[in-house]
């Protein structure tokens, strides 16, 4: 399947598809509202202020399944990335990674860019993927990557 034909809904209940992000680098990623990466929003603002005009997106999913630490509902967790972080990027619906009820994006993810070893588990919140213009499913970062230790590789794809 192409990452393109993921019907994803909006954290404000809207459905879209991520057949509008096509041409567009990509990172997506699992977040939490109380986790020690949290402050990475920050990071992942900066990033995506710098370089969305070139064609990069960021897309947020918030995840619950990490030590309970993303507890709001949709409408908590956006007021919460805006107020604390300023976070202007697409936030999407509380979203399982790993599990029998993984979202299909996550487990299309986990299986074009496996991490340590060939895991296809999400371990925890802020895991990273990027994704090339075309599609691609290029790498997976862990949580520790800081967004800034990303920013080459965006680079070298946007150019």
């Amino acid at each position: 399947m192409e990452i393109y034909q993921h019907n994803v809904t909006l954290n404000n209940g809207e459905q879209t598809s991520l057949e509008q992000y096509k041409g567009k680098v990509l990172l997506i990623v699992n977040t939490a509202s109380k986790c020690g990466f949290t402050p990475q929003y920050e990071g992942l603002e900066a990033l995506y202020k710098k370089h969305n005009e070139a064609g990069f997106e960021i897309l947020g999913f918030p995840c619950d399944q990490f030590g309970h630490q993303e507890p709001g509902s949709d409408e908590d967790i956006a007021q919460f990335c805006s107020l604390n972080f300023g976070v202007t990027f697409p936030l999407f619906k509380k979203t399982e990674v790993n599990g029998p009820n993984a979202s299909p994006l996550f487990v299309e993810l986990k299986n074009k860019a496996p991490g340590l070893l060939g895991s296809k588990r999400i371990k925890w919140n802020f895991t990273k993927f990027l994704v090339n213009a075309e599609g691609k499913v290029l790498k997976r970062y862990a949580p520790t990557a800081k967004p800034a230790d990303i920013e080459a590789d965006i680079l070298k794809l946007l150019n």
